[in-house]
């Protein structure tokens, strides 16, 4: 079966939206973006479209792609002590002369949207109340509707990276699965993935992941996106995959749509934290 991101994804939009409107919440996210990567213009107006579909303010501060660390570091200082902004997102990757740690240092954990504050991803390790990373958030809700007790699986992750890998990982054990993470060092990874009652990967390699690594049943979540001859294909191929796999999510419409789902959960979840 084809978990469908989109319809999830629509489902907790109308959710969030159905609260915004019936409390009247005030809600502000601010979208921080630097330089012009055609890329981030794209995802940064999906998320302004997103928030205006649900009756949530956004604001864009764009600058310049010569911005300075301190002047970057600044306006996260100024957005994060304004009474009127909910949630804050820095958009990466930033300019390769800018210093991402520095600078989500200088946002405030109680209005940091997307979980990557030091402060929510230490609550996330320690299994506290905190605001986890889009993505993670998203495959674990995809995973969970269509099993919600995960308790005692085994779950393999490939990817380690801070923003997708490592946090999924930590949600997985935080709800009591077997978690073990795979990368490029790896020995044999196949040993590894078909193990797997759960298999999350996102490792940027266009249909990498084929039928034979994969554990009969088992539930595949594909965070690729890859562009392969004009068009958008996972890390995992589908064709094979899809008749192992009880549920595999596409690419398109699978985790993308989530991700930003749940970034409107985040936002209304830390105003009620901040209220």
């Amino acid at each position: 079966m084809i978990i469908d991101g989109k319809a999830e994804a629509q489902k907790l939009k109308e959710e969030i939206k159905q609260e915004v409107l019936e409390k009247e919440l005030k809600l502000k996210l601010v979208v921080v973006i630097v330089g012009d990567d055609p890329a981030s213009q794209i995802y940064v107006r999906n998320k302004k479209l997103a928030c205006e579909s649900v009756g949530i303010q956004s604001e864009i501060v764009a600058l310049e792609s010569s911005t300075t660390q301190n002047v970057l570091n600044e306006t996260l200082d100024k957005l994060s002590s304004d009474p009127s902004v909910n949630g804050i997102l820095l958009q990466l990757p930033l300019p390769k002369h800018l210093n991402e740690e520095q600078a989500l240092s200088h946002i405030n954990c109680l209005k940091d949207v997307d979980g990557l504050t030091v402060s929510n991803a230490g609550k996330l390790f320690l299994n506290q109340t905190m605001i986890a990373p889009c993505t993670p958030l998203g495959i674990l809700h995809l995973i969970k509707s269509v099993n919600p007790n995960l308790q005692g699986l085994n779950a393999v992750v490939v990817g380690r990276s801070a923003l997708v890998g490592k946090p999924t990982a930590q949600l997985l054990l935080n709800e009591n699965c077997t978690v073990t993470i795979c990368h490029s060092k790896t020995k044999n990874l196949k040993k590894f993935t078909l193990l797997a009652d759960i298999l999350v990967v996102a490792i940027g390699k266009p249909k990498f992941i084929t039928g034979d690594y994969i554990k009969k049943d088992a539930i595949v979540i594909d965070v690729g996106i890859n562009r392969v001859d004009g068009k958008i294909v996972g890390d995992v191929e589908f064709e094979s995959a899809s008749k192992i796999a009880s549920h595999i999510t596409p690419v398109p419409k699978g985790v993308g749509p989530m991700t930003v789902a749940m970034l409107l959960k985040n936002l209304l979840n830390l105003y009620k934290l901040q209220n």
